[in-house]
Order: structure tokens, then C-alpha cells, then sequence
């Protein structure tokens, strides 16, 4: 079978696969990653007509289009179906799927209204829209992230490419740390942010096709089995709500910059030492004096917001100084003697030990091995979260009292059963650790050990931050983007022996100039189709460059190939 779109205008794709199994998606990558360059190209030189024209280029083509329908597909929702209840399965589907993105008579239908479970107790209310709108919504974001990629705030790291809360954090850190940093700090938060987003101010500034944004803003909510109308906001759980989340606060940091400068003067303004930091809609704003932030940033931020049809919290938004201390991102940052320290924030850790206390209470009846294998994934991800920052003492308080919780599980089991009986059943000396709860297992035929996961074990190590000017859609931020992901690769096993593969591969010489490399001289893992055009992390697209060869090859436009196994 063959489908063919009409309004199709990819050059590249002119011959298209017979079947979904058939689609060359490294085509298709390149395809879309070499018009998104382009997005993000005319954006920088500010030639709207020519964005909207890229826009209107890439959202008509077989390969967006393709991709699009692929990752509806693939991610964590392609189980979730919408107010219709249909899914696409199989490859016919999927394939067949393909045709119907189009805007010539596209309606979106209304969101189907889940609630989920938040950390105080309250519900999260999402949008879950069908597949199809979906697909549209994945559509209209691979045309919109370069634009707006080229014109967010610095500071900006939530829901961006390559971007995390330990961005955010580490700016914090670097921009609180010294002594003559700012000492005042407005912990803001917006009430009901998602919710309350003015329409009319979304379909006029929003750099997308204006009729199929107001179709998915205006698409209503099956709530309960009624039709509610949407006037406001942006529902969560759509894909492209958290890029119109971000569009909506764009500025904040830079507008507020420019104010200052033009009302205080550009010395001044760098004295006052004001900053921003957003992770989506939470946000910090330092500056040298109370009264600054209290009689001009705050009354700013509020007229900013009041256009956008928000407003913050009464309740919530508050102004500290750095010796009390603030929380953000589930961390606490104070300074204590004039230090600056980091650690997990007593929500949060209060938070995660109801979260393990109701997983252990939950499994009474349960193997040993079974709650372990429960519990190492949430332990592993709380301790990875909070490894950058100063969360020793947190890591040895919580391993005492994840120790209680278990004896108490034990002893439930047992009611009978002397401490010594228990401890010698459930706990068993590890190497020097004396006390851990572990079970023997087999695996591959073979006894072994499966332990608990250590949190005081966890290593601190510190976060490197994103440079705030980094564009993963300029080819000018390869080099920098491929040396960022290798740091942060360093901390991932899986890739640790990835690189010994490579390593063994090119039996130790660097692809380009074909010497030795080793510990010292060290080594880069260059994509030989760079992720900017669509190159994918395969071992296939990836050699090992020595740092400085790697250097040559982005600065020289030179081409690496693939050695040839001996």
C-alpha cells in the first residue's frame, strides 16, 4: 500500500516507504533535525516570514509527520487513550496514521480528565488528549522547540533540551556562593499557573499556526462524563503544554533586565546584582536589597504575569535573606557562617520517607527479594537526585531509618522470632558493612546476593552546569553539546561499557589520526553524524576521538568514518 499526502513538500522524501518497518528513520531524523537548524537559523536572524514559511515546510512533511506518529507511539502514554478510547497498536496502524495529520479539517476532540495523586495529598488534574491530537501536538513541537530554544531566558532549564533541575541548582550555587553575592531572594510561586493562562495572549504571541492553537486550547474537558468548556489555561498532559508553559514565562529574566537597565542605568543595574532562575513555573529572583525587590521587582513580576492572566501566590511568595534560607527544587540553600550549602530540604526528605514507609508497609506478605527489588529503584533515584549536593547527613539519617521500618516489617513476619533470629535471616555482612539487608538469590544458575541499596554509600559528586547560551539546534554547540553528554555519561555504567566497546573496536587508537589513546591522553565520543543533523547515540554513529583530534575535526569541518574492525 502506498499513502501519499498532498500537501507533502519534503523534497527528501519523495520516495516513500511502502510500510511502516520499511521507514529509514536515520533519514527521517536528518530530515527533520536539518529544518529544525534552519527554524532555529531564522530565528536567530529575526526573519519571521521565513519562520513561518520553515514552520508551515516541516509540519507538511512525510518525515515530521512519521516522527510525530512515532513518538506518540513509543513513549510512557501510548497505553493511556483518549475521550475516543482508541490506540494505535500495530505497524498498520501506526503507518495509516501517518495520512491523517493534516490541517485541512482537523477538530480536535475534547481531553479526557484524569486525576492524579500529588505529594500533599491533593489531586493533579491532566488532559489526556487522543492519539491523533497527540500526534498533531508532537507535529507543531518539532516546528516550534527551535524557535523556542532560540529565544528562552539564560536561566531557563525546565522542559528544555538538555536542561535539569541540577542546572538550575548549580546556577544558584554559582551565583550565591561568594561573599559578595546577592543576599536577598523572592521565593515566588504562581497560583494555579497552569490552569489560569490567558488564551488571548498564548494566540498572539505563540510563534505557531494561530488556528490550531486556539483548536487546542478551545477543545474542552470530558470531566466526569461532562463537557466542560476550557476559557483559560493550558491543560497538563498534553505534549506541547509544557513549550507553551515555557513560552508564556519567556522574558522574565530578560525583560526584567531591561527594565532595571532603563530605568537604574546598565553599572547600576550589575550592582543591584538581580537574577532569575526558572525551572517551568517555579522561580527565584536574588537581589542586593530588600527594598528593591520588595517596591520594584515584585510590583514588575506582578504587571509581567497580570498580562498573562496570572498571578502569585499571596501565601506562598515570600522574601528571604540567604542566611534563613529558601527551598527550590526540593533542595534548601543557606549560608551558615557565610558559606553557602545545599541539601535536601525537609519536604522532601519527609516526603520520600512516606513514600518508602507506605512501599515497605504495602509488602508484608512479600519475599525478601521482591522488596528489595521494589525498593532499590526509588532508593537509587532519591540518591542520584540529591548525590550533587551536601546530602551525607540526609543519606545516613534516612539508611537509620529505612533500618527500623525493615526490622518492623521483619518482625511483623515473625512475631515469634528473637532479634537474633531476625537479624541473621534478613541481614548478612556485605564486604566491611556489617549490617545489610540482603537475600540469597540465583542467578544464572549460581548463588548470590541481592542487596539493599546503600544511601550513605551514594558519592557526592558535583553537578557541572549547562552553559546558559547553549543551543542544541546551532551546529556552533556540537563540540560543546557532545563534551556535555560525555561528562554526564561518565556517571552511567551502560555507557562506561560502551566505551570499552568502541575502545576495543579501534583497538585503542583515535579514529582521526590513529595513535594511542589511554588514561592520560584521553578521549571524546564524537558522533559522526552530529546530533544537530539528526545522528542518533548508537554505537554505530560513534567513535573515540582524542580530546584535541576532536577539537580539529569541528573547528576543520573534517569527516570521521567508522574503522574497520580487524
Amino acid at each position: 500500500m502506498r499513502v501519499i499526502d498532498s500537501n507533502q513538500i519534503d523534497s527528501a522524501s519523495s520516495s516513500i516507504p511502502p510500510a511502516w518497518a520499511a521507514i529509514n528513520w536515520q533519514r527521517i531524523q536528518r530530515n527533520v533535525r536539518a529544518m529544525q537548524t534552519r527554524l532555529a537559523k531564522a530565528t536567530q536572524e529575526g526573519d519571521w516570514r521565513k519562520v513561518k514559511a520553515l514552520q508551515r515546510w516541516l509540519t507538511r512533511s512525510f518525515s515530521a509527520k512519521a516522527l510525530a506518529v512515532k513518538r506518540v507511539t513509543e513513549n510512557q502514554g501510548k497505553r493511556t487513550a483518549g475521550v475516543d478510547r482508541l490506540l494505535w497498536d500495530t505497524p498498520v496502524q501506526k503507518y495509516a496514521a501517518i495520512a491523517t495529520l493534516s490541517k485541512r479539517r482537523y477538530r480536535p476532540l475534547p481531553l479526557r480528565r484524569v486525576y492524579i495523586p500529588k505529594a500533599n495529598g491533593k489531586e493533579r488534574p491532566l488532559g489526556i488528549p487522543a492519539m491523533r491530537d497527540r500526534a498533531m501536538q508532537a507535529l507543531y513541537l518539532l516546528a516550534l522547540d527551535p524557535v523556542l530554544e532560540t529565544v528562552s531566558d539564560p536561566n531557563s532549564y525546565g522542559f528544555r533540551r538538555n536542561r535539569a533541575t541540577h542546572d538550575a541548582m548549580g546556577q544558584l550555587f554559582v551565583s550565591l556562593s561568594a561573599a559578595k553575592s546577592a543576599q536577598w531572594i523572592l521565593d515566588a510561586d504562581i497560583e494555579g499557573f497552569f490552569d489560569n493562562i490567558n488564551h488571548d495572549w498564548l494566540i498572539e504571541h505563540v510563534r505557531m499556526d494561530k488556528t490550531i492553537l486556539r483548536k487546542w486550547l478551545k477543545s474542552g474537558v470530558i470531566d466526569r462524563s461532562q463537557l466542560v468548556a476550557t476559557t483559560a489555561g493550558t491543560p497538563q498532559g498534553g505534549i506541547i503544554s509544557p513549550a507553551l508553559a515555557n513560552w508564556t514565562l519567556n522574558g522574565l529574566e530578560t525583560e526584567l533586565i531591561r527594565h532595571l537597565e532603563s530605568k537604574f542605568g546598565i553599572t547600576k543595574t550589575k550592582n543591584l546584582k538581580v537574577g532569575v532562575v526558572r525551572y517551568a513555573d517555579d522561580f527565584v529572583v536574588r537581589g542586593a536589597e530588600q527594598e528593591l525587590l520588595v517596591n520594584e521587582i515584585r510590583p514588575w513580576i506582578e504587571a509581567f504575569l497580570a498580562k498573562r492572566g496570572l498571578q502569585l501566590s499571596q501565601a506562598k511568595t515570600r522574601i528571604a535573606h540567604i542566611d534563613h534560607g529558601f527551598d527550590f527544587l526540593g533542595w534548601s540553600f543557606r549560608k551558615y557562617n557565610g558559606k553557602l550549602l545545599i541539601k535536601p530540604s525537609q519536604k522532601n526528605v519527609k516526603a520520600f520517607y512516606g513514600k518508602v514507609r507506605n512501599v515497605i508497609g504495602d509488602q508484608l506478605g512479600s519475599k525478601q527479594e521482591d522488596l528489595i527489588r521494589m525498593l532499590n529503584p526509588i532508593l537509587r533515584g532519591w540518591a542520584q537526585y540529591h548525590s550533587p549536593v551536601v546530602a551525607k547527613q540526609a543519606f545516613s539519617r534516612m539508611e537509620h531509618l529505612l533500618f527500623w521500618r525493615l526490622m518492623r516489617w521483619a518482625k511483623r513476619r515473625h512475631p515469634r522470632k528473637s532479634a537474633d533470629w531476625i537479624r541473621q535471616k534478613y541481614w548478612r555482612p556485605v564486604g566491611e558493612r556489617k549490617w545489610v539487608f540482603a537475600a540469597l538469590v540465583e542467578i544464572d544458575g549460581k548463588k548470590g546476593v541481592m542487596e539493599l541499596y546503600s544511601l550513605a554509600g551514594t558519592p557526592i559528586e558535583r553537578h557541572k552546569k549547562i552553559k546558559g547560551e547553549y543551543h542544541p539546534y546551532d551546529p556552533q554547540w556540537e563540540e560543546y553539546g557532545e563534551a556535555l553528554r560525555m561528562e554526564r555519561m561518565l556517571k552511567n555504567m551502560n555507557y562506561r561499557k560502551q566505551w570499552a566497546k568502541l575502545y576495543t573496536e579501534q583497538r585503542g587508537l583515535c579514529a582521526l589520526c590513529e595513535y594511542e589513546m589511554d588514561i592520560e591522553s584521553g578521549w571524546h565520543d564524537h558522533h559522526i553524524v552530529y546530533h544537530v543533523k539528526g545522528g542518533s547515540d548508537a554505537l554505530g554513529n560513534r567513535v573515540l576521538l582524542h580530546p584535541n583530534c576532536h577539537h580539529q575535526v569541528h573547528t576543520l569541518g573534517l569527516h570521521v568514518v567508522k574503522p574497520v574492525p580487524v
